[in-house]
């Protein structure tokens, strides 16, 4: 079966799905028809779908994987090598720019929200919504059957807290697994709790790695986005933090990777090695 053909196959299962939009027009083209079956996967509560379905999506996931470009750890060189940077940790800790969904690690870091299931708005450039579109809908499902046993526990009211990583697989995703960790969210003035906060998401993101036996973890700028955390100031407290872990956990992780998008967040990284 041919990418074009799985791709087709996909938009009207998944219409069909939604119910809502079962007659909605399907486009011609091919980007136009890759757009459709985002916003549908994007909108899309978690719930059954039939296996065949799923297979189909997997392989075309998996292609458009590879279609992208599959980086490996091998690939992505270390602060020291990059940078000559004589920071103690330098042939361990890495600056990546680009596509976070595209990094073959044991583990990447979303940004999520507190319900935990990922970006509802159709086409939303968010990490979460590009994290859960290209690992698939099984991702959407497995978060929700971790909340709902969080909810059976805490209550029916029950929101995953700020800085409390949660593990899933990671898919049709290059990246062996994704955790999960709420940001905290800045409005207005940034205050010293909120700095706390962000440290604490890195501290426990790699003491989750440290748990499951994760050897590499791509962190991405945890609440610098629609979180609206000043991106320099996140810049050092993820290098801080990250720093004296290691220290304190000497050989437990073989590489942490910073992986940036814009030229902005880059240039903050890279001053700070």
């Amino acid at each position: 079966m041919t990418q074009d053909q799985r791709l087709d196959i996909l938009v009207e299962e998944f219409k069909a799905d939604s119910g809502q939009y079962k007659d909605l027009e399907t486009p011609n083209d091919t980007a136009g028809k890759q757009r459709l079956l985002r916003s549908l996967m994007n909108v899309r509560m978690p719930k059954a779908m039939p296996p065949g379905v799923l297979r189909v999506q997997d392989a075309y996931l998996r292609e458009r994987a590879r279609q992208k470009g599959i980086v490996t750890l091998g690939e992505i060189p270390t602060v020291a090598e990059a940078l000559g940077s004589a920071h103690p940790f330098g042939n361990r800790i890495s600056i990546w720019q680009g596509d976070i969904t595209r990094l073959a690690v044991d583990a990447i870091v979303n940004a999520a929200n507190s319900q935990m299931l990922g970006c509802f708005v159709p086409m939303h450039t968010c990490i979460d919504n590009c994290i859960h579109t290209f690992a698939g809908v099984e991702l959407r499902a497995e978060c929700e059957a971790q909340m709902a046993l969080l909810r059976e526990r805490f209550g029916p009211d029950y929101d995953q807290p700020t800085a409390v990583p949660m593990l899933t697989g990671g898919y049709n995703l290059p990246a062996k697994k994704v955790i999960h960790v709420v940001g905290p969210i800045v409005q207005g003035r940034l205050t010293h709790r909120q700095e706390e906060e962000l440290a604490d998401c890195y501290r426990n993101t790699l003491e989750c790695c440290l748990e499951h036996g994760l050897g590499s973890v791509a962190f991405c700028c945890i609440s610098t986005g629609v979180f609206h955390f000043p991106g320099e100031r996140a810049a050092r407290i993820a290098v801080k933090t990250v720093t004296d872990w290691l220290l304190e956990h000497e050989g437990q992780i073989d590489r942490v990777i910073f992986n940036v998008f814009k030229d902005e967040d880059r240039a903050y990284y890279e001053k700070l090695f």
